[in-house]
């Protein structure tokens, strides 16, 4: 019985750091080692770290990832290891190595180069045009890399035609709602139509505005699942795989039999690898886990735990500082903040004004005494009375306004900054993508920050994660009346957010259809929503992209971020209505 065991190593690189990838590698190759596992593969790019952007322009840059890549080498020794780096030819490719026994046997190049949303490897890879298969005695197999195996006729269709019996598929795919079950469904398809074993592993952790979420798994050749990795962790996956059962599946397919034929001469390279199998039999059996999927609040959640620890960690920060207004979003970013890094590394920070309510203030104490983070206060009326004081004669006879507003937002934003600074904090920012779309936010104010935690998530859907955590627990993390008052940024008397924007459940949809979707003015009217607002709402949206260019970075989970996922120009006439 052709048996073979394989180990995906879910890991969360560092862009640029060489060191720790290498020896996180190593480390995952001893244990899969003394596990008996004669396959480990590693995510796409796991030398660099992925995205590697411009890094990948530095020619120094493409030498310490090959040196990098040595060091994994001198460390393989009877076990095959395929891990992602920076391959240099005539050009430079998104590469997977092929190692054993400390030789490099082969570097598979990508072919399928995505070059959309926040993908740009057009603007740095050569496309791969090799379709190359491993046989180690009788045991036949390929390995492709991400955006490869999302095409019907691509590299896999090859392999398996060629008599690859296990696809591997190493991947940097970042999360967002929805596309954990859209992939798998579209892996079950390439299972079926090529009658293969899937061996699919992910990276994990967060870069940037990107959050990888692991969820690696295997799938045999009849469509089961066999094992699936952690969500959102760092996880050694092990699975024996049974490759006679592909064999004796395709002798009951006559379709493929026609498909083989047509193969043309040459169109697959077979490299041998003169591996000794180990007998799988003569090992103790692996009880491979089969890990359930989150739910969708949950996934969301820990997307946002996890792109916060890695940018706060991986930037060095000790900790982090919050501006506390008793609102759903500070009192959301906080308790995100605090699972992320422990309680001990949260500081909040409530900045009152006059217009300041009592119920504000009792539902931030509130919240941090929830939460069991310390709580700083620093009135801010006396400065803004200074502001009042200085400008007076400069705003004699005009009314308040946004101005005035704008003030208080911006004292805050400066007491943060100075926190951040003295005790070498990072402010997170509390905004939202509903606000955020329609430049309901003020520059240098609100928007003062290093990282931006709920930049893509809209209102109505804070509201839902705050229940939701609420219920997971047991008890009342985020206080019962922040998700119940009306919305306020409280910068004057009596103010709410709907005084100057649709309700959220009304503007949230066609926030929606407009930045994600793309519809045009008709298409949002013909989803049944007010003339006026839609007008008022897209008209808010492209006036305000000189803002949003100036945020900071924050965590992608829609379909459709701001940032380079979503490229608009500033200065811009057009109006679709």
């Amino acid at each position: 019985m052709k048996k073979l065991r394989i180990a995906l190593a879910q890991i969360n690189p560092v862009v640029g750091d060489f060191e720790g990838n290498v020896t996180k590698i190593i480390h995952n190759i001893e244990k899969a080692e003394n596990v008996g596992a004669q396959i480990i593969i590693f995510p796409e790019l796991s030398i660099t770290g992925y995205p590697p952007e411009d890094l990948l322009l530095k020619p120094k840059f493409i030498d310490d990832n090959l040196e990098a890549l040595k060091k994994v080498q001198k460390n393989v020794r009877n076990i095959i290891a395929i891990v992602g780096f920076v391959d240099r030819k005539d050009d430079i490719y998104n590469a997977a190595a092929v190692i054993y026994n400390k030789k490099l046997f082969d570097a598979y190049h990508k072919i399928y180069l995505p070059n959309y949303g926040v993908f740009d490897e057009l603007r740095y890879f050569q496309a791969g045009t090799r379709y190359p298969i491993y046989r180690i005695d009788d045991i036949c197999f390929g390995v492709n890399i991400c955006e490869d195996i999302w095409y019907p006729g691509g590299p896999a269709r090859f392999q398996a035609l060629a008599g690859a019996e296990l696809i591997i598929n190493i991947n940097a795919s970042p999360y967002r709602i929805g596309k954990g079950r859209f992939r798998e469904n579209m892996l079950y398809a390439r299972v079926l139509d090529n009658i293969v074993i899937l061996a699919y592993l992910n990276a994990v952790g967060g870069q940037d505005e990107l959050v990888f979420d692991g969820g690696s798994f295997i799938i045999d050749e009849n469509g089961n699942m066999i094992a699936r990795g952690k969500q959102f962790k760092e996880d050694l996956i092990f699975a024996d795989l049974n490759l006679d059962a592909v064999k004796m599946r395709r002798l009951h397919d006559p379709r493929r039999r026609q498909e083989v034929i047509k193969l043309k001469k040459g169109t697959v390279d077979e490299i041998l690898i003169p591996m000794q199998m180990n007998k799988v039999k003569g090992l103790k059996k692996i009880n491979s886990r089969i890990n359930e999927v989150l739910e969708p609040l949950e996934e969301i959640y820990e997307a946002l735990v996890l792109g916060t620890c890695d940018y706060v960690k991986k930037n060095g920060f000790k900790g982090v500082i919050i501006g506390q207004s008793g609102g759903v979003d500070s009192s959301l970013v906080s308790t995100i903040a605090v699972d992320a890094l422990g309680k001990d590394n949260v500081k909040g920070l409530f900045m009152p004004s006059r217009y300041t309510s009592k119920e504000s203030r009792e539902d931030a104490y509130a919240l941090a005494r929830n939460l069991g983070i310390r709580i700083k206060e620093v009135p801010i009326d006396s400065i803004y009375q200074s502001y009042l004081n200085i400008l007076k004669k400069e705003f004699l006879g005009l009314p308040l306004d946004v101005t005035e507003e704008n003030i208080q937002a911006r004292i805050r934003g400066n007491i943060l900054m100075a926190f951040s600074n003295k005790f070498k904090l990072l402010v997170l920012t509390t905004g939202n993508k509903s606000e955020m779309s329609v430049g309901y936010a003020t520059l240098y104010g609100d928007m003062a920050g290093g990282f931006a935690v709920l930049k893509d998530v809209p209102k109505t859907m804070i509201y839902e994660i705050c229940k939701w955590k609420n219920k997971k627990e047991g008890r009342v993390v985020i206080p019962e009346r922040v998700l119940w008052k009306e919305p306020s940024a409280e910068l004057k008397p009596n103010q709410k957010d709907t005084d100057v924007l649709p309700p959220y459940p009304l503007l949230d949809p066609i926030l929606k259809a407009y930045i994600e979707d793309d519809k045009s003015f008709d298409e949002i009217i013909s989803l049944g929503c007010d003339i006026d607002s839609v007008k008022k709402v897209i008209r808010m949206v492209d006036t305000s992209e000189y803002k949003r260019r100036q945020s900071p970075p924050g965590i992608k989970i829609t379909q459709r971020a701001f940032g380079k996922d979503r490229r608009f120009p500033i200065t811009n006439k057009y109006r679709g209505y």
